[in-house]
This record gives structure tokens, sequence and C-alpha cells, in this order.
């Protein structure tokens, strides 16, 4: 039955489908779908804000209007199918259950943080823009707990493939960089060579679970606008299967992008 009431409302202009709002829902009435909140169901929806203050960019508000009226019964058994849903998908991980415990919510590594970038991160030109970049292989006093003239070109966090949503904002058009773990340990100039103005995930195709791989890159090329890709990769056998996995994940998603391969020696050098 519906009566006039108040209610969430959303304004996908200015939504980032950064998912704050979906957590601080108790009653599960707004989910992400394709990269924007969403009222899943009006009566799902008791409107009373909670999730207003946790919105960023200002995009909900209460407003009065026609709507189904709030159902807690429904909202009960709503929940109870998503804890259901929630509970098959990670049965079905069940290499990723066995080898770490499950992140809680408010685990630090899961919070989504962008950083400024300098210019000459942006492809301006390192001699006439003193920065990180130009100074990256000046010698620093290790012993001054700082790392001195080596500055980070990392824009982002988290950086782990599993960590990463695909509707975290700083995907939206990126130029992707997917790198094997061992890479960065590997390479001496990875941040200058690789990953300036690229918005990197990190991990391991031998160990982490390769179909939630494909189906995290296959969600992030459905919503993210991805304009490239450069896989990453060490020359040993394990690490061969990366690019294939951005690959599948991209057919499965239905995009083309381009793709690029970058072989790396155990010794620190590029091979292709």
């Amino acid at each position: 039955m519906k009566v006039k009431r108040k209610i969430i409302q959303i304004d996908e202009e200015l939504c980032n489908g950064c998912g704050n709002c979906v957590l601080s829902c108790a009653e599960g009435a707004i989910q992400i779908i394709d990269g924007k909140a969403k009222i899943v169901k009006d009566q799902y929806c008791d409107g009373l804000g909670a999730c207003i203050g946790e919105c960023p960019q200002d995009a909900l508000k209460i407003i009065e209007r026609e709507a189904d009226e709030f159902d807690e019964k429904a909202v009960e058994a709503y929940l109870k199918e998503l804890e259901q849903n929630k509970n098959i998908s990670q049965s079905i991980v069940t290499s990723e259950s066995k080898t770490s415990p499950t992140l809680a919510c408010g685990c630090p590594s899961t919070q989504l943080k962008t950083f400024p970038i300098s210019d000459c991160h942006k492809g301006t030109d390192i001699k006439h823009s003193p920065c990180a970049c130009s100074d990256a292989n000046k010698a620093s006093n290790l012993n001054s707990g700082h790392s001195g003239a080596f500055k980070s070109t990392l824009g982002h966090w988290p950086v782990q493939i599993r960590l990463v949503p695909p509707t975290a904002p700083f995907l939206k058009g990126a130029d992707l960089l997917i790198t094997a773990d061992c890479v960065p340990v590997a390479y001496p100039a990875f941040h200058q060579d690789f990953l300036k103005g690229k918005i990197v995930m990190i991990g391991c195709p031998k160990f982490d679970d390769v179909d939630s791989y494909i189906q995290k890159f296959a969600d992030i090329f459905k919503v993210a606008g991805i304009k490239s890709v450069t896989t990453l990769i060490m020359e040993v056998p394990c690490c061969s299967g990366l690019p294939m996995i951005v690959k599948k994940g991209m057919e499965l998603a239905g995009v083309t992008v381009p793709i690029a391969k970058v072989v790396i020696s155990a010794r620190g050098e590029i091979i292709s």
C-alpha cells in the first residue's frame, strides 16, 4: 500500500558509487547497481536517514513522496536472503577461506583513499618540475626514520586485487596497472617507470583465487570505463596466468580494452 511518507532520495549525478551508504543502511535498502547507489525497494527504506551523514558527495537527502509503506517483516526476510547468498559465495571461494581469515568490515585495508598527485606524476617534464620523480635516485639517510628523497607515486588505496571494489572512484576512466606482487620487489624503479599516472592492483596468480580474480576484473570492466591495462609479471611460469586472468575478465564483461604485457626477470630487468 502506498502512502505519503519520508524516504531517501539519491542524486545519481552526484553519486560516485563509493558504497558508504550501503554499509550504513541497517535494512539493506541501498545497493550499488551499475556503479550508482539505488534504493532496492521502497518498503525496505525506513526514511530515518542514517545513511545521509556517510555520503561524501551529498548525494542523499530525505524527501516526502508516495511510496510503499516501510515493512519490517519484508526487511527481515530480505536480510536473511542476503546473508544466505553471502554464505553461499563464501563457501564457493574455499581456497580463500582456508588461507586467510574473513576481513572485519572496519579493517583499515578496506578503506578507500586517494592521495594528491604532483604535476610530474601526471606527465609534466620532470626536468622542469622538481619532485619525487626527478629525485627518486638521490641517496637518503635510512637511519633518519623516513624515506628522504624517495617519494611514492601511489595515488590511491587499497592496492590488493581482492580489496579494491569495482565501484572505487579512482577506477573511473583509469589506466590500470595489474602487477604480480613480486615485481615491485624485483624492479627497483617500479614507481618511476610503471606506476606514474596509473591505478595499480596487486596480487599473486599462483596463491590467490583465480576465479574470484576473473569475476573482480569482469565487474570492474563493466562499470569503470577502463582506458587501458598494463600487466606486469615476473619471468617465472606461475606469473604467466595473470594477463590471461585479466583477458578472461574482459571477455566476461563483453568489452575490449587495450592491454599490454611487460615481463621482468628475477634480477630486475625488463625482458619483454
